[in-house]
């Protein structure tokens, strides 16, 4: 069937969206009363206009108790408040979790701040690996060998500096910016803190905000003027890898993934690639947050989304972009492919497509989002053709369109090139390539009625690919696309790739006859048919 070539204004003029009004400051205090806040009455108050925490001879703690902020869950933000505190010791939580040894507990990220000197403006882990950074210090946080690090990258500042800038028992301003895993303190405008959390295993990207009355010598903590602006926050991608499959150099579905993770999250678009292996998440919760999902695995009846497709019906609800790669985009007929009508408006349908290897020439793309940067390229792949298209309700838009060679079906003298297949041939592909001479679509994009959009892209066995960069800019395109991100002018920028970057992470061996100086000739050849 032909695509209708449907280009919504919506498909076109893409602006990357917010989890709330990025610019506007609200106000988390009324001034006169703890609406909005949950703590223990002993201890939190209103006095004078201000928040009080207050313990005494005859209200001791016996454990850190929270004065808990219950307007939701905060990721990207900016937290300015004043405090004022007089003996013993607080903090400002963020990003934090309920612990469940008692009510009013928190544990998670923290601005401490004291009465004393040594404290005020690191950055600690309550109930959370610690001091994640000492007053005056970059640090980044990591995992190596299974174990938790703080790496000391830098200094901000000095710590006796920043101290002699805080008045004792009087009000001081206090600074938090949360933006993806990077948090920064600021005391009296002086930076105490700079700290990148490269923790995979514990970080947390959102989570609730709270304030502090600690355990020890009666103590009065107060604040006001407290005010959040959110922030952008990242749009995060979840790429799915698929198991080892079919050799070294051919369906490198975990080292195809980490290079468009590696160009995603370095392209400065606030995106946030994470590659998963052997076909779906161990957590599978971590869908739940994504803008974004891509699937470059084998497919057909062992495709990893055959059994999650109710759980991926419920994660599209929220609009969520899905991108398909190579064999990903083929699935059984019946539920499965339904689904993927629905999800990215078409897929591989057997005894209706077919698979061969053959050389696309795609000089003449769409004015959309997907091919901005994309100069003409030529690449021998396995494209699939003579896709299933959905018919209603979903806008597809071909991207990559091409009459297939002939010898793709017949032979000179006109013989099946492969006999009829599930896969290899069958009459109504030769009717529509041999006698009606259609091109056939191998990459397209597709806007569902609920604005989530889907991409199929059908090239992707040859691993080495990936180092042409049109054929990877366009792929790179689509997953910024699909997470709702605003694509340059440009295209996504990606680092040229080398072929010892193609030969990175594969999941075979190198064979003894590879050929380096082979692969090396087609960058080559790519990068002077590029330049002319």
């Amino acid at each position: 069937m032909q695509i209708r070539r449907w280009v919504l204004m919506l498909a076109m003029m893409v602006t990357a969206s917010v989890s709330a009004s990025g610019d506007e400051w609200q106000s988390l205090f009324d001034g006169k009363t703890l609406d909005g806040w949950d703590g223990d009455p002993r201890v939190w108050s209103v006095e004078d206009g201000v928040i009080t925490g207050r313990t005494t001879e005859e209200v001791k703690l016996d454990r850190n108790t929270f004065l808990i902020y219950r307007g939701g869950e905060i990721d990207n933000f900016e937290l300015e408040l004043e405090y004022r505190i007089v003996n013993g010791n607080s903090g400002i939580q963020y990003r934090s979790f309920e612990l469940n040894d008692g009510k009013w507990r928190i544990g998670g990220y923290q601005a401490d701040f004291e009465a004393g000197e040594t404290y005020s403006g690191i950055l600690y882990g309550e109930a959370f690996r610690g001091i994640l950074a000492q007053r005056g210090q970059s640090t980044e946080l990591v995992r190596n060998d299974g174990k938790f690090e703080v790496k000391v990258t830098g200094s901000v500042g000095e710590s006796a500096a920043i101290q002699k800038s805080i008045r004792r028992e009087d009000w001081n301003k206090y600074r938090v910016v949360a933006n993806g895993y990077n948090f920064q303190h600021f005391i009296n405008d002086l930076k105490t803190v700079d700290v990148t959390d490269n923790d995979e295993k514990e970080r947390r990207a959102v989570g609730l905000l709270a304030l502090q009355a600690h355990v020890g010598p009666p103590m009065t903590v107060q604040f006001r003027n407290i005010r959040l602006k959110r922030l952008p926050a990242p749009k995060k991608v979840a790429l799915i890898a698929g198991r080892p499959s079919h050799g070294y150099g051919a369906h490198e579905h975990r080292a195809g993934c980490m290079l468009l993770a590696e160009a995603l999250n370095a392209s400065g678009l606030g995106i946030e690639a994470t590659v998963y292996a052997n076909g779906w998440p161990e957590d599978e919760s971590v869908l739940d947050h994504v803008d974004a999902i891509l699937i470059y695995a084998d497919g057909g009846g062992g495709h990893p989304f055959n059994s999650h497709l109710e759980r991926l019906k419920e994660i599209q609800k929220r609009g969520v972009g899905m991108v398909c790669i190579h064999y990903g985009v083929e699935v059984p007929k019946g539920p499965s492919g339904e689904a993927f009508l629905s999800w990215i408006g078409g897929y591989f349908e057997t005894d209706w497509s077919v698979n061969p290897h053959w050389t696309g020439s795609f000089g003449n793309f769409p004015a959309h989002p997907v091919s901005r940067g994309v100069k003409p390229f030529r690449v021998n792949d396995e494209w699939y053709y003579h896709m299933r298209f959905a018919e209603g309700g979903v806008n597809v838009v071909p991207v990559l369109s091409e009459l297939p060679p002939s010898d793709t079906l017949v032979r000179a003298d006109g013989s099946l090139s492969r006999p009829d297949g599930p896969h290899s041939n069958n009459a109504a592909v030769r009717a529509a390539v041999l006698e009606r001479k259609e091109k056939q679509t191998v990459a397209w994009a597709s806007v569902r009625p609920d604005a989530g959009r889907g991409f199929g892209f059908t090239g992707g066995h040859d691993h080495w690919n990936w180092g042409n960069r049109d054929f990877r800019t366009l792929v790179l395109n689509a997953i910024a696309w699909t997470a709702h991100v605003q694509v340059p002018g440009s295209g996504v920028n990606s680092r040229d790739l080398s072929v010892e970057d193609l030969m990175a992470n594969q999941d075979y061996e190198v064979p003894g006859d590879f050929n380096p100086a082979r692969i090396q000739a087609m960058l080559d050849d790519w990068t002077a048919a590029r330049a002319k």
